[in-house]
């Protein structure tokens, strides 16, 4: 995925809504598109597609007001991984698994790449196809081409988008994803589609949009050409020995698991690490007094699909959390407010919504108008205003006396 998308993994989902769009210059914008039309012949599209295509486009400023925001804050570790991977993803992703066991099954035979990952990048990239945002693409990143920063990035994902459009792959009225370009059931950018889908179900076409077969299978190849080893591991949760040194952290500090068991780890359950010559890196999310894992290649390979180290552990969580294990990890999270399920942020607002604040409709996205309203009664309680919605919030709101 490019690196336009990744540090919104970062973020509440909605943190860039509170961006004021940027002004539209038409004449910019017209001034614009006649130098694209002028390049895109040696971009692999003809002046007849181009003009076609892009026929009665205009600018939505919003999308640079996206890319310009600053965040309002950034997600603490237990809040992202408590929305990203609750019993509501867990038991749809096994729905999933289910519904499409024989694709996957092929899938699995033909990349490496098992069933319970695959559906989990889906689960999480765009909720088993329920979320793919709803921007055109062309117009996005036309935008993107002709204002704000990055410009040379965002051009030559619109000429690709438009090579995916001349070739057919997917209809124009489909493609609709996120801000930044990424679109389908696992939100590949124009980039990445070209070098990366396949036509799994064999219909001549490459759609990532009403294909399940082969939005999965593209997702499994990209894996693989990440890296992905078949029937290892993403990792292993650890305990840290007393006095360790945090700074030998990091996913890129890579030992072996012999070294790292003389070091004085051990697994989270107190057991001995396994050893051998296979490098791992150390990662810990939330420092030295929470969950600490070592991870291996597959995790990696996580890591090269969205690159944040939280969204490659949702991934892995969620993926084990799929073939059965537990919810959470051995070591808890270090703090004394625990993050939300999506249930229960949809109760904060229905609970919010009781009270008289106007937030729309309960949807479990903590987006503007929630964490104003959640920030004025933090106010009126004395507290910080900081927005977040916690679990000790989630309990005042059901017994305010």
């Amino acid at each position: 995925m490019p690196p336009m998308k990744r540090p919104l993994r970062l973020l509440l989902a909605a943190s860039a809504a509170a961006a004021a769009p940027a002004v539209a210059d038409d004449a910019v914008f017209a001034a614009c598109l006649t130098e694209l039309r002028g390049e895109a012949p040696s971009r692999g599209v003809n002046t007849a597609a181009f003009d076609t295509l892009t026929q009665g486009l205009a600018p939505d400023m919003a999308v640079v007001g996206f890319l310009d925001a600053q965040p309002e804050f950034t997600t603490a570790i237990w809040d992202y991984m408590a929305g990203l991977v609750d019993e509501e993803r867990v038991a749809d992703g096994q729905a999933m698994l289910r519904k499409w066991a024989e694709v996957l099954a092929a899938v699995e035979a033909r990349y490496g790449v098992d069933a319970a990952t695959v559906v989990a990048v889906w689960g999480v990239e765009s909720n088993y196809g329920r979320n793919f945002g709803k921007r055109p693409l062309l117009q996005s990143l036309a935008t993107l081409s002709c204002f704000g920063r990055r410009q040379p990035f965002f051009r030559g994902e619109f000429f690709t988008t438009l090579q995916i459009l001349k070739l057919g792959h997917v209809a124009p009225d489909r493609l609709t994803g996120s801000w930044a370009g990424a679109f389908g059931h696992t939100q590949f950018m124009p980039s990445t589609f070209m070098r990366l889908a396949v036509d799994f179900d064999g219909d001549g076409r490459r759609d990532l949009v009403d294909s399940v077969p082969d939005a999965l299978a593209s997702t499994a190849n990209f894996l693989a050409d990440a890296g992905w080893q078949a029937g290892r591991p993403w990792g292993i949760e650890v305990r840290l020995p007393e006095g360790f040194d945090p700074a030998q952290a990091g996913r890129r500090k890579r030992r072996t698991l012999d070294e790292w068991q003389a070091a004085g780890l051990a697994r989270a359950d107190g057991s001995p690490l396994p050893g051998g010559e296979e490098t791992a890196g150390l990662i810990l999310p939330a420092g030295p007094a929470g969950p600490a894992f070592l991870t291996l290649k597959n995790f990696d390979a996580l890591f090269g699909y969205n690159a944040a180290e939280s969204y490659a552990l949702a991934i892995a969580h969620l993926a084990d959390r799929l073939r059965g294990a537990p919810a959470g990890f051995h070591t808890p999270w270090p703090t004394d407010d625990p993050g939300l399920s999506r249930a229960e942020r949809r109760e904060v607002q229905q609970l919010l919504i009781a009270r008289g604040h106007d937030i729309g409709e309960p949807d479990g996205v903590l987006g503007a108008r929630t964490r104003r309203a959640i920030a004025d009664l933090q106010r009126q309680l004395g507290q910080e205003p900081d927005g977040r919605a916690g679990r000790r919030l989630l309990d005042w709101l059901r017994n305010p006396d």
